[in-house]
């Protein structure tokens, strides 16, 4: 006897809270029946949800006392939290069962008088014929939910068939492919490694003629050095020639001057005579002119015939108007006469400098000895000096004391010295004269363009020597 028997029983106590009247006993050939095996899978899911379903109808007085507390779920979330709860009370409570048989009964009437009148409809879902039996209990129902759980396991067994042979497929597409793609690798592979080879045999062949070369060049500079050596030779030969001629004309020299000192003694013993006639001469004609003066009455001329030449006054003079031709670019009387100009504001490129001058001093002692430089050179011309200073790769900031005179600038983060050069001569005031002193080409072509004269920094670096 199965537990809803059990359940039914002669002297079986009734459910706590539930009255006994409601109470529907089954038929005894409905009772008798139960089941061998558990309640297939399938079914116990239709079952449950059939319940969880129709949970929510009934009074919470009405209900088992396990599943009260999910009363106020939802039907999915009933079926999902409270599914071993409804199974057990179907499978014990019989009344419990016969209650939500009654709702099956109200919302499936025409598969619920099928069963009840002994009958399966064929076009019925097995699945909800075995749960409906299972609820109702009608005679034969242990064997409509067997052949439903076995109609389930057959649908199983063939749906897990066809999704192994849809893997199976899935996995021959895939080794397929694998496969293509590494015979694609192959053959790429292969290619980059006859392109490797035809490389590396370029390379061998450009060693080849790179040695070559090096020979060929090897034996250029041994003849260069021979002809080095007989020019040398040359030269000394022609210095010492010329060594005796500079003596001999040195010697010519001073005989030379003898004979100037000689004969300027006999012209100072007869100029007495010749001054004497020459400054009465000079009188007679500055008496002659001061008459014509006062005869024609010409006034005072303020114009000079020097005033209507074109050129450039010294008031107005700029960067690029000083000695253009006059001096070679790395001439201290260039940068001289550049810092004479009124109001000359003097831009140096730093590191620029200090690595074309003296390259092997760590920057700390690069700076301090171009500022002082600066700060002298400042002192004696008393032009605004700014020196500039690469800062973008600076881990700290720079403690210093800018020495008297001198302005000292870095450029920021993610800014280069050219580009902050650059901005200082686009804040000068048209016209204002500014000479940047840089050897890069680039920096000098922008200033240019800005109205600044550019000059090298082995300029500077000779008017620094030279103080």
């Amino acid at each position: 006897m199965d537990a809803a028997s059990q359940a039914t029983g002669p002297g079986a106590p009734e459910p706590a809270g539930e009255p006994a009247s409601e109470a529907v006993p089954e038929t005894a050939p409905a009772a008798a029946e139960q089941l061998d095996r558990p309640l297939p899978e399938g079914v116990r899911r239709r079952v449950v949800g059939l319940a969880a379903d129709a949970l929510g109808g009934l009074p919470v007085a009405e209900l088992p006392t396990t599943l009260r507390p999910y009363a106020k779920f939802t039907a999915a979330r009933r079926a999902r939290y409270a599914g071993t709860a409804l199974a057990a009370a179907l499978e014990a409570d019989p009344v419990f069962r016969s209650r939500i048989a009654d709702r099956l009964r109200a919302g499936q009437p025409d598969l619920v008088g099928a069963l009840e009148a002994g009958q399966v409809p064929g076009a019925a879902e097995p699945l909800d014929v075995a749960a409906a039996a299972y609820l109702l209990r009608t005679k034969g129902w242990t064997r409509l939910v067997a052949e439903a759980g076995e109609q389930a396991e057959r649908s199983e067994v063939a749906d897990a068939a066809a999704e192994a042979a849809r893997l199976v497929e899935k996995l021959q597409e895939e080794l397929a492919t694998a496969r293509a793609t590494a015979r694609a690798d192959l053959e790429r592979q292969r290619a980059e490694g006859e392109g490797t080879r035809r490389e590396l045999e370029a390379l061998r062949k450009k060693v080849r003629s790179l040695e070559a070369d090096t020979k060929r060049a090897q034996a250029e500079s041994r003849k260069l050095q021979g002809e080095l050596e007989a020019a040398r030779g040359a030269a000394a030969g022609e210095r010492a020639a010329a060594e005796g001629e500079a003596r001999r004309l040195r010697h010519r020299v001073t005989e030379l001057e003898a004979a100037l000192e000689s004969g300027r003694r006999s012209a100072r013993e007869g100029r007495s005579v010749a001054d004497m006639r020459l400054r009465l001469l000079l009188d007679t004609v500055l008496q002659s002119a001061q008459g014509l003066q006062r005869e024609l009455a010409l006034p005072v001329t303020q114009l000079h015939p020097a005033d209507l030449v074109d050129a450039v006054a010294p008031g107005s003079a700029s960067p690029h108007d000083v000695a253009r031709r006059g001096l070679a670019e790395d001439d201290p009387a260039l940068l001289d006469q550049l810092l004479a100009i009124p109001q000359v504001h003097l831009v140096v490129d730093g590191y620029n400098v200090t690595k074309t001058g003296y390259p092997t001093l760590p920057l700390e002692q690069q700076r301090l000895r171009l500022l002082g430089g600066l700060a002298m050179l400042a002192q004696r011309t008393q032009a605004e000096v700014t020196c500039v200073f690469d800062g973008q790769d600076l881990d700290v900031p720079v403690i210093m004391a800018p020495p008297r005179g001198v302005r000292v600038r870095f450029s920021r983060t993610g800014q280069t010295a050219d580009e902050l050069i650059r901005q200082l001569v686009r804040a000068e005031p048209q016209g204002r004269p500014v000479v940047v002193v840089s050897a890069d080409r680039e920096v000098a072509d922008g200033v240019r363009k800005a109205g600044a004269r550019p000059v090298s920094s082995t300029l500077l670096l000779n008017r620094l020597s030279r103080s």
